[in-house]
């Protein structure tokens, strides 16, 4: 029976696991996607997705207080609650100034966990852990990448004009009746 067992042990002592969590939630963090194995995933997407609902219900907390004071103590001390787990305060800043207010209309599902290959020295199971991109930021990185890709075509010289090929009336063929 699996009665109790809260979270899975990875083959490691307590200190590694959490060592080996942190690390790879901070790095979720920084670069938005990780490779590692399915339970390695699955561990850190619990970690992530408690630490960013964290970073959200601490930025709708301080949208309720009205002394500046207030609002200060509480942001302070959400953020000292996250740098506890976390690497580094930059990665504290980018998670609560960039990526929860990203995440303000979803009620969880922040990672996705895409399974994609067998390791092939021990056939362990990979999967990538990234997190999910709102519909306005897939919509910005587009319009970005288009115009980056405009920008790149004008500074080389190259100029794509299409040609909008003009519809003919089509002429009826030999023996049709023409109305």
């Amino acid at each position: 029976m699996r009665h109790r067992n809260d979270h899975r042990k990875l083959s490691r002592t307590a200190s590694h696991r959490k060592a080996l969590l942190r690390n790879q939630v901070t790095s979720l963090f920084t670069h938005g996607r990780i490779e590692t194995t399915v339970a390695k995933a699955k561990e850190s997407r619990r970690l992530a997705e408690r630490l960013i609902s964290y970073a959200k219900r601490a930025d709708v907390k301080v949208g309720t207080l009205s002394d500046e004071k207030e609002k200060d103590a509480v942001r302070v001390a959400a953020r000292r609650r996250a740098a506890r787990f976390l690497h580094g305060r930059d990665i504290v800043t980018k998670l609560f100034d960039d990526i929860a207010p990203h995440m303000m209309e979803r009620e969880g599902g922040y990672t996705r966990i895409i399974k994609t290959r067998i390791r092939k020295g021990d056939a362990g199971e990979m999967a990538i852990l990234e997190l999910v991109k709102s519909e306005a930021q897939i919509k910005a990185e587009r319009a970005a990448r288009k115009a980056a890709e405009e920008a790149a075509q004008q500074k080389s010289g190259v100029f794509r004009r299409r040609k909008k090929k003009e519809a003919a009336p089509a002429e009826p063929a030999e023996g049709e009746a023409t109305e």
